[in-house]
């Protein structure tokens, strides 16, 4: 008979959570795609609520077996989910899967919606938990590519554009821009909900991997255009920089900005010593983002589909 005791996880179970993570990775992947820091920011990140959003899953002799949760976007009806099981575990995964519906539902009753739009990511290679996301009603919606690009040789910085200054997010009149920018540049994208300014910085604030200073906005004739905000997320495995957002606003695309900004970071890292630069990109884009990725040397490498249903 199986027998499991759930209850709430705590910051101090980051690194068991990390290890059943690693687990699963392993069985799916062949090498673990999860960092410790990303298990500890899971468990801070500001619109994720420990005693009412999580549950950590335990066998009879208290190893993690399970891990489940289940995040608002914001004040919208979104809500992304997570279910792992750790391989070999019997008689779990469906109490866990109803868990993380039910708080889905609540989350979004509590923030006035009739309902929530449930999102959850998907390992292309992790045919189990899709043939599982289908059999809970999930259909597939879009799917983002992991882009690589390796170092050879250090990447040359690219050559300055008319009118064109940068401006680095030290500063809190650029960090404003920057989320400026970044609100306007993804308000078509999937999943992007918009959050004001302190909400943003909040969320990035309590990241371990953010560094105010790789955060770039580009400004044209002294008004903001665009903007990159890299990090150190896959510093720790990858020994890579990583490129989590980049954004122009609609009036300047077209203009060279995006590819400007990304060229930028490759020089950035590799003089950081980094072996290459990573970033994600949705291969429904509004914007033809990934024939940019791919035209300045940059290789997919990985395929995460995100499976949606309503509930």
């Amino acid at each position: 008979m199986n027998t499991h005791r759930i209850r709430r996880p705590q910051v101090e179970d980051a690194a068991a959570i990390h290890d059943l993570v690693s687990a699963c990775d392993l069985a799916v992947l062949g090498h673990v795609d999860t960092t410790l820091e990303d298990i500890a920011d899971e468990l801070v990140e500001p619109e994720f609520d420990r005693d009412t959003d999580g549950w950590l899953a335990e066998d009879s002799d208290g190893r993690p077996v399970g891990w489940a949760w289940a995040c608002r976007k914001g004040d919208s009806d979104n809500v992304d989910v997570e279910v792992l099981v750790r391989p070999g575990t019997e008689g779990l995964s469906a109490g866990l899967w109803a868990l993380v519906l039910g708080r889905a539902k609540e989350i979004a009753a509590e923030l006035g919606h009739s309902g929530a739009t449930v999102d959850i990511g998907v390992y292309r290679a992790d045919e189990g938990k899709r043939a599982e996301a289908e059999a809970k009603g999930f259909q597939p919606a879009t799917s983002f590519h992991r882009m690589r690009i390796d170092f050879t040789a250090p990447p040359a910085p690219p050559e300055p554009l008319p009118g064109l200054t940068l401006h680095t997010g030290e500063d809190e009149e650029v960090r404003r821009q920057a989320h400026l920018v970044h609100q306007e540049g993804f308000a078509d994208h999937f999943g992007f909900i918009k959050v004001d300014y302190d909400a943003w910085y909040e969320r990035r604030t309590a990241q371990s991997v953010n560094d105010w200073s790789q955060l770039i906005v580009a400004r044209v004739d002294g008004e903001p255009a665009a903007m990159l905000h890299a990090n150190n997320a896959f510093v720790p495995d990858e020994d890579c920089g990583y490129v989590g957002t980049l954004a122009t606003l609609p009036a300047y695309r077209g203009r060279g900005l995006g590819r400007h900004l990304l060229l930028r970071a490759f020089a950035a890292d590799a003089a950081r010593g980094r072996k290459g630069t990573i970033l994600h990109v949705d291969s429904n884009n509004t914007t033809p983002a990934l024939g940019l990725y791919t035209s300045a040397g940059m290789r997919p490498v990985m395929v995460i589909d995100v499976w949606r249903r309503r509930v």
